[in-house]
């Protein structure tokens, strides 16, 4: 028979706990470490004694014989666990009564400075996950496992992300840049790379053909002497002359 599992939150123990019923009269408690997490940014209230009852905070699982109440001059069995410090992962062991009255006076951020609780919320926002303004994927590219939007495979048929990070022209530029970045290309050769519409690791021969291709399209012959393909032409010649001296640099011992 499959164990069922739901969360609960204790508030007279400042934990998040839950209950794995394995069959009648059986309960055990679990206490997973992602409870630091729901409490860096929700606030710690606790209900008032008269609201508590003997039943709100449950004991572990083969609570008897555990060992004494850490609490000084308390003669009664430890069955409860509190935590030491903020990494929640050292425990002190109390009875119900003095579990409560070391959690009411517990805090988490105790020794921390305004700022440093406020940094501490920021991340929690993001799981503790690196983050950078939308956009700017380029980042993500030197992030082991990261999935920036400019390879997350979107579709915008509307245009509704037209010049935003999630336009396609904007997310192929965003590649371009990230490789030519990381292979030391210059801001002039970028341009260059994204003139003759490169966006990955390219070869002499691979430019070379790549050229070919640009001046079958956009010679003025082929376009009815069109000042504009003319244009684009002296373009084309620029970006190629120009990467065709930065490969021979690469790839010169």
């Amino acid at each position: 028979m499959r164990s069922l599992y739901w969360p609960m939150i204790d508030l007279s123990y400042g934990q998040v706990t839950g209950v794995s019923k394995h069959k009648a009269g059986e309960e055990t408690r679990l206490e997973p470490r992602a409870a630091r997490w729901i409490f860096h940014s929700m606030a710690r209230t606790r209900p008032t004694s008269a609201e508590t009852t003997t039943n709100d905070t449950i004991a572990p699982r083969g609570a008897e014989g555990s060992c004494a109440c850490a609490w000084s001059g308390c003669n009664a069995q430890g069955v409860y666990r509190a935590p030491k410090d903020r990494s929640l992962s050292n425990y002190v062991m109390f009875c119900l009564d003095h579990v409560r009255a070391y959690n009411a006076k517990w805090d988490f951020h105790i020794h921390m400075s305004p700022s440093d609780i406020e940094a501490e919320i920021r991340r929690m926002v993001t799981w503790d996950r690196p983050t950078w303004p939308m956009g700017n994927t380029s980042a993500s590219h030197n992030l082991k496992n990261a999935r920036p939007w400019s390879r997350a495979d979107l579709r915008d048929p509307m245009g509704l992300g037209a010049g935003t990070a999630f336009d396609p022209k904007a997310q192929k530029k965003s590649r371009q840049t990230s490789w030519a970045e990381g292979q030391g290309f210059t801001a002039e050769e970028r341009r260059a790379l994204r003139a003759l519409d490169i966006e990955g690791p390219v070869s002499l021969a691979e430019l070379k053909k790549r050229y070919k291709e640009l001046v079958k399209l956009h010679h003025p012959d082929t376009n009815g002497g069109s000042r504009e393909a003319e244009a684009k032409m002296k373009t084309i010649n620029g970006a190629y002359d120009l990467l065709s001296v930065a490969l021979h640099r690469k790839t010169s011992p």
